[in-house]
């Protein structure tokens, strides 16, 4: 019976149809026999970041999509939110409280940054910052400063990972725009900023923002996505990896080594993943292409990007982890030399809609069904 659980047919469509490294046929040096998921805390509803502010409380950060950031301190959920934001954010399927990031400089500015979406017409996407006040715990609403709006013309494709580079600016991953097959051909223009990653600068000054020293002199960082659902940067060498779902058949991840990527085009809309999208062929040339892919399946449908381990588990140490929503399988990546291998690390049952890592590097999911986060063990 044909199962894309069994692993004879993971080789057969895998290993015969992609040429990049796939999870189902990759060498397994280098990588754990198995990992365990240990929950952590339960009762979220609907999560979609997990986030540390490295500031030294060793606290984690806890998006629910209705607009609500929460916070797991001492191993226990707080009933308290951080921050409620329930009445300025449209939620439901892709669209809500999608992204979170602290500054560097958090533990003195007070000042962290979220994405959403708001309620004008379909929903816009909205980067805004707000500081917290006397109570480290919570998060002064009236403190909003609209930092970027970014109009949407359909309500899927949000993008809305928030995360500072090494370089301490502010990146933004944004979707398409949405519908199917990027219609207006967003991911290829530079004079609109859907299907990008965005860089600013939100240092403490009088504008919202201010614009480094981009490739095209607009915000655009990169471009060429169809919809980033999770980049992060490796802190132990600030490498960039983004991983951004498919439209039909492919879901990719790409990287950047530390220092580069300034200007790259991702190729959505002329390709997705390893493939041309529309036609047979297609012009690859000047595109920066996946270092890893793999097909939809029986129950893959949608990736979710993670982290490079660094925390306190060697045998887990350089190992990128991502994972499907809709399968619930979780890969690791590694780069041997010049090439890349990756394996299928656990096969769950958990809506996995995104990763986390906390002060020590411990890396962490969440469940969005159940709105359970575990943490990535090995025993």
């Amino acid at each position: 019976m044909f199962s894309w659980k069994n692993p004879a047919v993971r080789f057969l469509v895998c290993c015969t149809l992609v040429p990049l490294p796939s999870p189902a046929c990759a060498a397994d040096a280098g990588f754990p026999a198995r990992i365990t998921l240990t929950p952590v805390v339960k009762g979220l509803r609907q999560p979609t970041a997990i986030v540390s502010a490295k500031d030294g409380s060793k606290r984690l950060f806890i998006l629910e999509q209705k607009g609500k950031v929460r916070i797991v301190k001492n191993g226990k959920l707080l009933a308290r939110p951080f921050l409620d934001i329930d009445t300025l954010v449209k939620s439901g399927g892709e669209q809500g409280l999608l992204g979170l990031a602290f500054p560097p400089d958090f533990a003195t500015t007070k000042t962290f940054f979220v994405d959403y979406t708001n309620r004008t017409g379909i929903g816009n996407t909205v980067v805004a910052s707000f500081k917290t006040g006397k109570d480290a715990d919570a998060a002064d609403p009236g403190s909003r400063r609209e930092i970027l709006t970014i109009k949407q013309p359909y309500v899927n494709h949000n993008g809305g990972q928030l995360a500072f580079g090494p370089d301490r600016l502010l990146y933004i991953g944004t979707g398409d725009g949405g519908s199917g097959g990027d219609p207006h051909g967003n991911g290829q223009r530079l004079d609109t900023l859907l299907g990008k990653i965005l860089r600013i600068d939100v240092a403490p000054g009088a504008a919202a923002y201010r614009l480094p020293k981009n490739p095209f002199g607009n915000e655009i960082w990169a471009y060429g996505l169809r919809n980033p659902w999770r980049f992060s940067f490796d802190r132990g060498t600030g490498d960039l990896y983004i991983a951004d779902v498919g439209q039909d058949e492919v879901e990719e991840i790409d990287f950047q080594p530390a220092g580069s990527g300034a200007g790259a085009n991702y190729g959505w809309n002329i390709m997705e993943g390893d493939r041309c999208f529309r036609k047979p062929k297609c012009k690859k040339s000047g595109l920066t292409m996946p270092v890893a892919v793999y097909r939809h399946g029986k129950g893959d449908c949608s990736v979710t990007g993670g982290y490079v381990y660094r925390g306190r588990i060697k045998e887990l140490q350089g190992i990128y982890f991502y994972g499907d929503f809709c399968s619930g399988r979780i890969w690791g990546l590694r780069r041997v030399g010049t090439k890349w291998e990756t394996k299928l690390l656990a096969d769950t049952p958990y809506a996995i809609s995104t990763f986390g890592e906390d002060e020590e590097g411990e890396l962490y999911l969440a469940d969005y069904g159940s709105g359970t986060i575990y943490r990535v063990d090995t025993r």
